[in-house]
């Protein structure tokens, strides 16, 4: 299985430089691949390989020397990311899909490079700090123990310039015993979420809670000429707010997941449609701010160690459904309470769903 280790690493003023120029070499070969795929097409209607573009990197070096300051397979990752763009975009208009085609990346544009065979070459560990080719040694915190065997590193640079080191480990998991509890869970934008045995779990609402200092940041933004160093400076505090929201968001979901594997052994949620649920521009802005995607990849991933696992259901009716007689029971969203005219149930309406998506995820099971 694979796992991925998050750490911030600290490059000193002169490898911050190297590093920036390997974005900009980077950057330089994404683009000028991506047009050579293009005009072959356009001109040709020739479909250009990963293999052939390789071939031409190689003529490339020698064209210009200074590709030869960034290492060769960070370079051809570079062309791969560029094949996958282009075999998504053509998969997509396959299923019908009107996607957009790959675009070329402006200056400042290309944030992350990757040494695809971390554990061969390109990368290793000298003592508490990161050796990376062409770069150095680099000091790097690590919070935690890498615990497999790694086979990439992407070294990525943030909106707000800080550095970060993201490592792909492979490992042999060790099963835990399998737990008997089992939970179903109703999303929702007044409570995070709702539980089937009647807990709640608060909607932190981060973005929100900064939305005043975010739009005070963007109103000096706006008002900085474009170009100057006034203008850069207020862009990286209106970066700082963004990240600052992602981060917590980020934290919340990891913490909330964790308590639920933790205690359950099944956990059961709506599979839902996210980007239809955000056409509704009344809701679309609180929808985007609670995340439940993000929430419910992150619980999957956490489920595999902890001896649980995720069950996605319809939503279809779950919210309208009588989870005890099963009748169909209609309400606006405004209707909080669910109250039965044939069984006279009476309960909170989330919790009411939640039993209708637990009971779904059961009879999933057999």
């Amino acid at each position: 299985m694979r796992r991925a280790y998050h750490y911030r690493i600290y490059p000193t003023k002169s490898q911050v430089t190297l590093l920036d120029r390997t974005l900009e070499i980077c950057l330089w070969v994404y683009n000028d691949t991506l047009a050579l795929r293009k005009n072959a097409w356009e001109q040709e209607q020739r479909s250009v390989s990963l293999y052939e573009t390789n071939k031409i990197l190689t003529q490339w070096k020698r064209e210009r020397p200074e590709l030869k300051e960034v290492y060769a397979q960070t370079l051809q990752n570079v062309q791969v990311r560029v094949d996958l763009a282009l075999k998504a975009f053509f998969r997509r208009v396959k299923s019908g899909e009107k996607p957009g085609y790959p675009r070329f990346k402006g200056k400042g544009r290309y944030d992350s490079f990757t040494y695809p065979q971390a554990e061969k070459g390109g990368v290793k560990f000298v003592g508490e700090r990161l050796n990376l080719s062409k770069i150095g040694d680099v000091k790097i915190v690590l919070h935690r123990p890498i615990e497999g065997t790694i086979k990439t590193l992407t070294i990525r640079r943030s909106a707000t310039g800080k550095w970060y080191a993201c490592f792909s480990v492979e490992y042999d998991p060790s099963p835990a015993p399998q737990k008997e509890t089992t939970v179903g869970i109703d999303v929702g934008l007044e409570s995070f979420a709702s539980l089937s045995n009647g807990e709640k779990i608060e909607n932190p609402r981060f973005f929100r809670t900064e939305e005043k200092a975010l739009a005070k940041a963007q109103r000096r933004l706006s008002k900085a000429e474009k170009g100057t160093p006034e203008r850069r400076k207020v862009r990286k505090i209106v970066a700082h707010v963004h990240e600052r929201i992602a981060n917590r968001r980020l934290n919340f979901a990891h913490q909330t997941s964790r308590q639920l594997v933790d205690r359950f052994g099944t956990i059961v949620f709506e599979d839902l449609n996210i980007r239809n649920m955000q056409k509704n521009h009344c809701l679309a802005k609180s929808i985007a701010d609670v995340a439940w995607n993000q929430f419910v990849t992150i619980t999957q991933s956490k489920a595999e160690d902890a001896g649980s696992h995720v069950i996605l259901v319809n939503p279809r009716n779950t919210s309208q459904m009588c989870s005890r007689c099963g009748k169909i029971v209609a309400k606006t969203l405004s209707n909080r309470v669910h109250t039965c005219p044939h069984c006279g149930l009476e309960m909170d309406r989330d919790q009411n769903a939640a039993i209708n998506i637990l009971r779904l995820g059961l009879q999933s099971l057999g």
